[in-house]
């Protein structure tokens, strides 16, 4: 059972931002920027291209209203969209506010944000949802 997987049971505790029966969004805890989120679906499959074509089509519908909510929270150009699939082995997307390629560069130090920033980005972004 992956990580996801125990988020995903309530297991692990997360700062979830949107949930439907197929698909769980929540926020990075080591993001590369504020509004870093993990987009999940609820079916523990390795790597996202071996995700069902309906599965995956719908993952981004569902990724969508997110990565706006994600444009309006941040000063940012866009929610950049990133599909890495190496630490946790269990498919996801990430979107993150950025302003250029470097933003999505996940060779550089993750920021290390306090409860209380985690729960005040969360709140901005399902405000903004």
């Amino acid at each position: 059972m992956t990580i996801f997987s125990k988020i995903i049971a309530g297991e692990i505790p997360s700062y979830k931002i949107a949930e439907n029966d197929k698909f769980i969004a929540f926020l990075d805890i080591m993001p590369l920027r504020k509004g870093h989120v993990l987009v999940v679906p609820k079916t523990e499959i390795d790597k996202l291209f071996d995700v069902p074509d309906d599965y995956l089509s719908e993952l981004l519908v569902f990724a969508k209203p997110i990565a706006k909510a994600i444009e309006k929270s941040f000063d940012c150009n866009r929610c950049g969209v990133s599909v890495v699939g190496i630490e946790v082995p269990h498919a996801h997307v990430h979107l993150i506010p950025i302003n250029d390629a470097n933003d999505l560069n996940f060779v550089q130090p993750k920021l290390k944000l306090s409860n209380e920033e985690l729960k005040e980005v969360q709140e901005l972004i399902i405000s903004n949802l």
